[in-house]
């Protein structure tokens, strides 16, 4: 299963982005979205997984969206929420994937069987931080995270 995880567009959808997205079978966004037409143009593509970020909070078209997701990945429990300060502390054994955003920072990062993955920010670049999303090649015994860079 091929799954697309993007971030932080801030009203921005690049068309680099709907390119690496193109052909996946599922799609997430961490939040920070800016607008409900980026949500539209990614559920046009795959299944959409989506929380609000702190910047989305207050946003009419924003307000029935959750702050943290729990769901299931071709096998893989995982919990999607924005920013990584809100991840329970006691994580829940059963959780293998953890989805954050908020930061801008790409990161991907096993601690122990549990994969935090961070796909940075896929909208504005924000100071010379680089310009991203992930792709997930997911199946029941592994899943391969990969960081594609948006911008040259």
């Amino acid at each position: 299963m091929k799954v697309g995880v993007i971030s932080d567009t801030h009203g921005l959808l690049r068309p680099q982005a709907l390119a690496a997205l193109e052909g996946c079978e599922q799609l997430i966004h961490a939040g920070d979205i800016g607008s409900p037409e980026i949500l539209d143009r990614l559920a046009s593509i795959a299944p959409l997984h989506v929380v609000r970020g702190n910047n989305d909070k207050g946003e009419p078209w924003a307000d029935n969206l959750p702050d943290l997701l729990r769901f299931d990945l071709n096998g893989w429990r995982t919990l999607l929420v924005h920013d990584i300060a809100d991840v329970p502390v006691e994580l829940d054994t059963d959780i293998k994937l953890v989805i954050t955003g908020h930061s801008h920072k790409p990161r991907i990062e096993w601690r122990g069987e549990q994969l935090f993955l961070n796909p940075g920010s896929a909208g504005r670049q924000r100071f010379k931080l680089p310009v991203t999303l992930a792709l997930l090649e997911i199946i029941p015994t592994s899943i391969e995270p990969l960081l594609i860079h948006l911008l040259e």
